[in-house]
């Protein structure tokens, strides 16, 4: 195993990591929701470039 870590620790810091990642990424889209205002700047392009 990479730096002599056993096969039970690395798993476990890997499940870890995975869930951490998953728990962060679900805590910003429901706080900052990124997505909200999507089709609004999609609409906005597009008619910007319908402009050109």
């Amino acid at each position: 195993m990479p730096a002599g870590v056993s096969w039970s620790k690395y798993l476990t810091f890997l499940t870890t990591a995975m869930l951490t990642m998953f728990a962060g990424s679900q805590v910003v889209h429901r706080y900052y929701r990124p997505l909200d205002d999507l089709d609004d700047y999609i609409e906005k392009e597009l008619s910007s470039r319908r402009k050109v």
